[in-house]
Order: structure tokens, then C-alpha cells, then sequence
């Protein structure tokens, strides 16, 4: 096994995930030597440090630039990916902001529908969360709750 003091810069590139430990975390971090795509390398993080592992799970976002420092550790089985053990975590810059898709939710009495403009589809809820189904358009709600209300009682 060999380790070695590392610090780089590179991108959150999932979710961070609680460790297996309170006060730990894991995730994956981007980093790019040079600026060519092809060259990017994803590494597996963990930290130990609570402090860094609640901002992880808390603050820190996919897409954030991170300035991170630690120590790298390759197996000895070179198909095992290397583990960057993180001890420092600064964000350098926030994740771009990223397009928000309009989606607006609308209320039909009991009922709860999702317009998307990507879609004609339709999704609908009672008011209480109950899976209604999909309208094909928005023309075709009113259809689906008719028989909603049928089948279940008029229960939204």
C-alpha cells in the first residue's frame, strides 16, 4: 500500500453519502490535470472530520470547486481504485447555477397537478400525496379525477 500527502482541486461530483461512522463521509471528487476532458480523473473521498463531513451533507453541492488536501492511498491490487482520505476542505466556487425547468404546481380542489413545459403529461396527486396517475394533457385532468373519484369514492 502506498500513501501520500495530497492537495488538489476539483469538482463534487455526486452526492456526498454518510460514512460508515458518525462524523464521516464519502464522495466523489473530479479533478482535472490539465484542461482536457479525456484527462479527468474521478476520485472515491472519505473524511473523518466531522466538521467537513456535516458541510458535505449539509452545504456542499454537485458542481461545487473544491480545494481539498489529504493523503492518497493506492492498494497494492492496482485494479482498486486509489482513496483520497480528506483532511481539508475549502469551497473554492459554488456550482453554477443551474437552469430551473418552469414547473408549476396547481391545485383542482382535492387535487394536486404538476405542469411541466418539457411535457404535455400530467402528473396528479390528492392533496394528501395519493398517486393519481399521468394525464396525457392537460385537457385529460379533469377525466382522471372523474374517475379517481369513481373508483376510490371521491376521497382526494
Amino acid at each position: 500500500m502506498d500513501t501520500k500527502p495530497l492537495t488538489a482541486d476539483g469538482y463534487l461530483y455526486t452526492v456526498p453519502a454518510p460514512g460508515d461512522a458518525p462524523g464521516t463521509a464519502r464522495f466523489q471528487l473530479v479533478v482535472s490535470p490539465t484542461d482536457d476532458a479525456v484527462d479527468d480523473v474521478v476520485w472515491s473521498c472519505t473524511t473523518s472530520n466531522p466538521r467537513i463531513a456535516y458541510a458535505l451533507l449539509t452545504e456542499i453541492q454537485p458542481g461545487d470547486l473544491l480545494h481539498v488536501s489529504g493523503f492518497l492511498t493506492q492498494l497494492d491490487n492496482p485494479a482498486e481504485p486509489a482513496r483520497l482520505t480528506v483532511d481539508d476542505l475549502t469551497v473554492l466556487a459554488p456550482a453554477p447555477a443551474r437552469a430551473l425547468q418552469e414547473m408549476v404546481l396547481d391545485r383542482y380542489g382535492d387535487y394536486v397537478v404538476v405542469f411541466d413545459a418539457d411535457t404535455d403529461a400530467v402528473p396528479v396527486f390528492t392533496a394528501r400525496g395519493q398517486w393519481v396517475g399521468t394525464a396525457e394533457n392537460p385537457d385529460a385532468i379533469g377525466t382522471l379525477i372523474e374517475i379517481h373519484e369513481r373508483v376510490n369514492g371521491g376521497d382526494g
